[in-house]
């Protein structure tokens, strides 16, 4: 057993060199809105990707309604920032999201009607 008293900083569980609020603020508020915006996105494709069994061992991940309520979620996602970032950035993520699209129709057992499949309500119906 130890006699340290604990002090202070071990007691919330941050260390005293931990940056605070403020500075946290600061930094995020430093972070370009499109930044954050294709971030987002990426982090969508990616959790969409691992949930239809893309990834390294896919199919012990493969979650199909995961995966619509995520590719659901990236088109609502480019739908809504569209004028918001430059085709310089949206031409990829529209590029993935059909990708998403289409991945998620060949994994489906049942595939969507046409316009009907994850995201479409955003996109349009996506054909191969």
């Amino acid at each position: 057993m130890s006699d340290a008293t604990p002090t202070p900083e071990s007691a919330t569980g941050s260390a005293p060199d931990s940056p605070d609020f403020d500075t946290l603020t600061r930094d995020i508020a430093d972070v370009p809105a499109v930044e954050v915006i294709t971030t987002v996105a990426v982090h969508l494709m990616s959790a969409a990707a691992v949930n239809l069994g893309l990834a390294e061992g896919g199919e012990g991940h493969k979650d199909l309604d995961e995966a619509r309520k995520l590719i659901h979620s990236l088109g609502g996602l480019m739908d809504a920032s569209a004028t918001e970032i430059s085709s310089f950035h949206a031409a990829p993520l529209r590029d993935g999201l059909k990708s998403l699209q289409l991945a998620f129709r060949e994994a489906s057992e049942v595939p969507d009607e046409p316009g009907q499949g994850p995201g479409e309500k955003y996109t349009g119906p996506v054909f191969g």
